[in-house]
């Protein structure tokens, strides 16, 4: 398994959030994509708010997103953890462990950034995002 980041999700204001980590501790965003940049449909007014960004800050990444546009942010439950895998089969695995007991968000999945891709929660509430990239 790669790397566990942090993804934190807010309520239509990310790319501020994101301006503000950036300041409080440097380093550089290394990916900015906006829901229009995406191959997808989506309203107008979501067209520019952020759909994925990493900060990169001495061995230290924070993913952060607007979150889908039909779902509402939560604070308190606006944290997710983004697991990195380079092994499908690994993550399938890890996928069914941590998958027993709790519910899945979102089946793995072929997406479009190459990815093989899916959410669940745990039977302790803790939202995992499942990421392996293809090739």
């Amino acid at each position: 398994m790669g790397s566990v980041i942090p993804y934190l999700f807010f309520p239509g204001n990310c790319e501020e959030a994101l301006n503000f980590y950036t300041n409080v501790f440097g380093g550089e965003v290394t990916s900015l994509q906006r829901f229009g940049d995406a191959n997808m449909p989506v309203e107008d007014d979501y067209k520019e708010k952020v759909m994925h960004a990493e900060l990169k800050f001495n061995d230290t990444s924070l993913m952060f997103s607007d979150g889908a546009p039909h779902k509402g942010v939560t604070a308190g439950d606006n944290v997710h953890l983004n697991l990195s895998f380079t092994d499908e089969a690994e993550m399938k695995a890890i996928w069914d462990k941590l998958g027993e007991g709790g519910s899945v968000h979102m089946e793995l999945q072929d997406t479009f950034w190459g990815a093989v891709f899916g959410q669940l929660e745990d039977k302790f509430g803790i939202r995992w995002m499942f990421n392996c990239l293809k090739g």
